[in-house]
């Protein structure tokens, strides 16, 4: 287990660069990666044989665990089932990673990444020198509340379950924020965990957030969506966005432009150049949290929050009324941007079947 250290004489914070940039690298290391990239998404969306491909690529780097590991049986068969799914997904997870990230043409570290792209998963790993950890948030994945766990282990917030709108940025240390030889200590030392979401639950609650509740949204993105893709859409204040149009929006967006609450994953964080010790998933939420902060040794009353009561949850049925009342083209042509938070993460492809919609 990881011992909390010190971490030596305070460095000063400077400030913090907004979250959305729209810089955008042009350089040739990063005209090479992405078409690469690009390419791979695609040509796994088009074939619709992902597991089928995953497995053939996990048999390379030999079959995940077939039986538990050795320990007291559980009582319950659906727990000890559970257990060895769960283990099953991790490993698989970790050998993917390992198999797309081990090619030649993908990135080793940050620092061989183009400039832009270096600029975002930097802006998006928070530090905790106390505890000696890197977390990567990403937007829609309960980043909220683990940036509320941050500021409780910094003495910043005096509990998880203080109420109040969260402020992103202060009270925050981001890696992007330091000098590079302080950036490569704390890649090579610290514990560095991510939480990742079923990629379409993941831009339904995106959506649903920006687009139904926050003005400030449906102003700076809702408005030219209608104007873009709706005859007659000038009048639109952008509180009116369907979800079609939205993805319509996301089809048309460049990856490296697009905004943090629907950037995929991989982009945001660069699974391949920051070598993640442990991926936690919404699904299991608070288990995971909590393995966590058990892990670097977090104090005994910090736990991770409760969903808040106002938070209104993507469940299944939600899923599945949005996507099957979408156009199926749209999803089958957005499927390449996130394909690898698909494939990376083991989260299967949506179904959009007509005989699953009809159910």
């Amino acid at each position: 287990a990881m011992q909390p250290r010190g971490s030596g004489p305070a460095e000063p914070r400077r400030a913090v660069p907004p979250v959305r940039s729209r810089v955008r690298s042009r350089g040739a290391a990063g005209a090479a990666l992405l078409p690469s990239m690009l390419m791979f998404g695609v040509i796994l969306a088009s074939s619709g044989l992902l597991l089928m491909i995953e497995r053939g690529i996990l048999a390379q780097v030999g079959p995940p665990p077939l039986h538990p590991p050795a320990g007291p049986s559980r009582q319950d068969g659906r727990d000890s089932a559970a257990e060895l799914e769960l283990e099953v997904l991790r490993d698989t997870r970790n050998r993917t990673i390992r198999a797309l990230c081990g090619q030649p043409s993908m990135p080793r570290s940050v620092w061989e990444l183009p400039p832009g792209q270096r600029r975002t998963v930097l802006r998006h790993l928070l530090v905790s020198d106390k505890y000696r950890f890197l977390y990567c948030y990403v937007p829609k994945v309960a980043c909220s509340n683990w940036k509320r766990v941050l500021k409780v282990l910094d003495g910043a917030l005096e509990s998880v379950n203080v109420q109040g709108k969260m402020d992103h940025q202060s009270d925050l240390v981001f890696l992007g924020d330091m000098k590079p030889e302080e950036i490569s200590y704390r890649l090579k030392h610290y514990y560095k965990f991510i939480f990742v979401r079923n990629p379409m639950e993941r831009l339904l609650s995106a959506y649903r957030n920006k687009f139904g509740e926050i003005k400030e949204y449906q102003q700076k993105y809702g408005v030219e969506i209608v104007r873009r893709y709706r005859k007659n859409g000038g009048n639109s204040a952008g509180d009116d966005v369907s979800f079609s149009e939205f993805l319509q929006y996301l089809l048309d967006e460049d990856v490296e432009r697009m905004n943090e609450h629907w950037m995929p994953i991989y982009n945001l964080c660069q699974p391949c150049a920051v070598r993640y010790d442990f991926i936690g998933s919404y699904e299991r939420l608070h288990a995971d949290a909590n393995h966590v902060l058990e892990h670097v040794q977090s104090p005994s009353f910090v736990r991770f929050p409760e969903r808040q009561a106002w938070y209104k949850p993507v469940t299944a049925e939600t899923l599945h009324y949005y996507l099957c009342n979408t156009p199926r083209r749209l999803i089958r042509e957005l499927l390449p941007k996130y394909i690898l938070d698909f494939f990376l993460f083991a989260y299967p492809l949506p179904n959009i079947t007509s005989e699953f919609c009809r159910h």
